[in-house]
């Protein structure tokens, strides 16, 4: 029998912003656990210059040459601009590898890109799309595609196979309001052509958590649930010396955050973060500074250098008693501190997961793109979280984001969330642990892969 047989060389292809290569590399680091198997992550000079992706133990990285060419900075062009330099550098990358002992077998790539599957099959590899986003959107992108089908949101909502009924307010921002991301909505739907040419679609879900969405995807393609993609040591610690992503885009303060947090007494802190992406107006910003000052908890809020003008001079100096406000922090550390009792959240992806796998409730004030439906989820569906109201200008106002907080750091209901947030917890662990369900697809697919 050829000694390759059953040894296996997966390349891994995120698309180059953090959130998407974070659960990437994590994942990486799930596979090359496993035995008789190589990972090489490829990315692009710009990213290693701008965010040191950690090699670790059998993880490589291939970073493409750009010959200092700046990317573009517009979506549309940079889409294109990755699309023409992974296809240049594909092949001579796997021809590269191909004499290795581990033979090149698959091409696992983020969902956005995907003309990627085409590439794989023509080097005569199989390719496995990665979703860095929840089963329930996938559902409903793959129903209301604009190429497809027609389907209308009426006043009492949208009812599609296996997810709870959804409200206008519950569906990603480029299923209402169509008009104003034109390239991000085709963008969106174009990742409907892996349903029909993976191999694989690989999701950072976990089986319990959409049980029914999970059972509906299965009946109409080939998928598997490997999340959730977290560092290990703070799951189920099987991943020796995996405490983090391996890479961030922003400084963390992590001394100066930690060290506030354990000044302040079991589940008193208040959480705020609104991701690497959102962008809020300034009404809202003071609306938000105002509500966290009206709650009378103490709050560390990750306010972005870029925003942090729109905090008023006034609002610093009231609130130095009672908040710490930093550019950014290590937010698993920070999640998993006895200190916080919530996390007001965006509620992108990420995140979301983030607190369901370390037991912490939520205030959800989504923002735009996948967060809407995600919100939907932690409120209404694993109750782990209150979801703020917008007001008719869609400004959230003060008097609404404290009274959420205090409901749920305070209030009976806090109590039930908590207790929620706990037992997903365990499920989340559960899931990734040996023997889990995502611990044995990510067995199941490397089988697949080496035979």
């Amino acid at each position: 029998m050829d000694g390759n047989t059953n040894k296996s060389h997966v390349l891994v292809l995120p698309f180059p912003v953090q959130g998407h290569i974070n659960p990437m590399v994590q994942f990486s680091k799930r596979l090359t656990a496993k035995e008789s198997v190589k990972v090489t992550l490829i990315t692009i000079d710009s990213v290693t210059k701008s965010m040191p992706i950690l090699e670790s133990g059998s993880i490589k990285i291939h970073s493409i040459p750009h010959n200092d060419e700046t990317p573009p900075q517009s979506y549309d062009l940079f889409l294109e601009w990755f699309h023409v330099l992974v296809s240049k550098n594909l092949t001579k990358i796997v021809e590269e590898l191909s004499d290795s002992e581990y033979p090149v077998k698959v091409l696992v790539f983020d969902s956005i890109t995907t003309w990627a599957i085409d590439l794989a099959h023509e080097l005569g590899l199989k390719g496995a799309a990665f979703f860095t986003q929840s089963c329930a959107l996938s559902v409903v992108y793959y129903h209301m595609d604009p190429e497809k089908t027609k389907v209308c949101v009426f006043d009492d909502g949208v009812c599609l196979p296996s997810l709870p009924l959804l409200q206008k307010q519950d569906l990603p921002s480029f299923v209402c309001q169509s008009d104003l991301y034109p390239s991000l909505r085709k963008l969106v739907f174009s990742r409907n052509i892996n349903f029909k040419k993976a191999d694989w679609l690989l999701f950072n879900s976990f089986d319990v958590l959409e049980k029914e969405v999970i059972d509906w995807l299965r009946t109409q393609c080939r998928i598997k649930t490997i999340g959730p993609i977290i560092p290990s040591m703070y799951l189920d610690k099987r991943l020796k010396d995996d405490k983090e992503y391996g890479l961030s885009l922003f400084k963390p303060n992590s001394e100066t955050c930690m060290k506030w947090l354990d000044s302040r007494e079991i589940g008193s802190v208040v959480y705020v973060s609104f991701g690497s992406l959102a962008n809020l107006g300034e009404q809202q910003m003071e609306e938000l500074a105002s509500g966290l000052m009206m709650s009378d908890f103490y709050f560390l809020w990750v306010v972005r250098a870029t925003e942090e003008n729109k905090l008023t001079e006034e609002f610093m100096s009231k609130s130095k008693e009672k908040c710490l406000i930093v550019n950014w922090c290590p937010q698993l550390d920070v999640l998993s501190h006895q200190a916080v009792g919530c996390f007001f959240t965006h509620c992108g992806w990420n995140s979301t997961l983030e607190a369901l796998s370390l037991g912490v409730p939520m205030v959800a004030m989504p923002q735009w793109s996948d967060q809407p439906t995600n919100a939907k989820f932690i409120s209404d569906v694993w109750q782990t979280g209150v979801r703020v109201k917008a007001g008719e200008n869609g400004v959230v106002n003060r008097d609404e984001i404290a009274s959420s907080i205090r409901e749920v750091m305070r209030e009976e209901k806090g109590i039930m969330l908590k207790e929620n947030a706990i037992k997903w917890k365990k499920l989340a662990k559960e899931a990734v642990d040996e023997g889990g369900s995502s611990d044995k697809n990510i067995e199941e697919l490397l089988k697949l892969v080496i035979n």
